[in-house]
């Protein structure tokens, strides 16, 4: 994809659409350059050149969540020196490598190790290149997503909050049963400072913010209106998400990887099945809706994606990362248990 620096945006603004399963790009240059999410793992030496190419130092990343399609790129980006920002509830739980940090273990999807060197409250003023942005809680994806808000040029960073002319998926088991209610009072408030321009994370950026934020409202009202059907769109993008980073998965090893998964165990819980019958249910229902192909013996995400190069998901879950200050000898301990 081409970079973008006309249209709607101002010139110190580059902004490049991604596919899954990379978050997009997006670069604000001036005197403290910062890049808002990394993307996959797989990919980061990839964004570290597209960073490369656009600026000469960078400053720091600010990420809008946690998940492995948004913060891939942190580990070497970091380890170049670059401060990571993200929110105060995602670096409280990276201090002290909480086992479930970016989901990683729990979603089966692989993020290199990094911290929090700055963590960003409510309302916190960031200057970002050389402009001031506002920080917005907009929990409901996660609950500790961010968005960011410049008011002098009217422009929204919603990371997933919207995501490519809906809304994100929301996690009822893990995030409690009113996770969906916050992802839509995340919208209302996002809604109220009635950007010029909204940028997010997935997808093209809207030609009609306040049709696409009224659209994203809609979806999350139907998500409190109907937790089974919140609970099944988190399953197929979950699942999704999967087959993209593996490169597919064999129709016969299909079954046994997805009936180990937490998060279609959990789902399988709260839609009173078990999950033996949601895996086959999933799978036939992707299939039947063209969401997920079969070729040669593997079953494949329908949608727009990357290939992502052999050997990216070995990546260690947080339990096994250094802890912040570890010496070498104890963390290499810990990643080879």
């Amino acid at each position: 994809m081409t970079d973008s620096t006309h249209g709607p945006l101002p010139d110190w603004l580059i902004w490049q659409h991604r596919p899954f399963p990379d978050a997009n790009l997006l670069l604000i240059t001036g005197r403290e350059p910062a890049l808002i999410d990394s993307g996959f793992v797989g990919h980061a030496a990839d964004t570290a050149a597209w960073v490369d190419a656009h600026t000469r130092e960078l400053h720091r990343v600010v990420n809008t969540h946690w998940h492995a399609d948004h913060v891939g790129g942190n580990a070497l980006l970091q380890d170049r020196g670059v401060g990571i920002a993200a929110s105060v509830p995602d670096a409280a739980a990276l201090a002290r490598r909480d086992p479930g940090c970016c989901l990683a273990e729990y979603l089966d999807q692989p993020v290199a190790p990094y911290t929090v060197d700055e963590p960003l409250p409510d309302g916190r003023i960031l200057r970002l290149g050389d402009t001031d942005w506002q920080v917005v809680s907009t929990p409901g994806h996660t609950p500790g997503h961010l968005a960011l808000w410049q008011p002098d040029h009217g422009l929204l960073i919603v990371g997933d909050a919207l995501s490519d002319y809906d809304v994100g998926w929301v996690n009822l088991a893990l995030d409690g049963p009113d996770a969906a209610a916050a992802a839509a009072a995340s919208l209302r408030r996002l809604t109220a400072l009635a950007p010029r321009v909204v940028l997010p994370a997935h997808g093209p950026i809207p030609l009609d913010p306040a049709a696409a934020l009224a659209d994203a409202q809609r979806r999350a009202d139907r998500l409190v209106a109907d937790p089974d059907g919140a609970v099944w769109y988190g399953l197929r993008r979950i699942f999704a998400y999967a087959l993209m980073i593996r490169n597919g998965i064999g129709t016969s090893a299909v079954e046994a990887y997805l009936h180990a998964r937490a998060w279609l165990i959990d789902a399988a819980t709260l839609l009173h099945t078990d999950p033996e019958a949601l895996a086959a249910e999933l799978v036939g229902t992707m299939l039947r809706n063209g969401a997920i192909v079969v070729r040669h013996g593997r079953l494949h995400a329908a949608a727009e994606h990357s290939v992502v190069p052999p050997g990216s998901v070995c990546t260690p879950f947080p339990r096994a990362w250094p802890a912040p200050g570890d010496d070498p000898a104890a963390a290499q301990r810990r990643l080879t248990l």
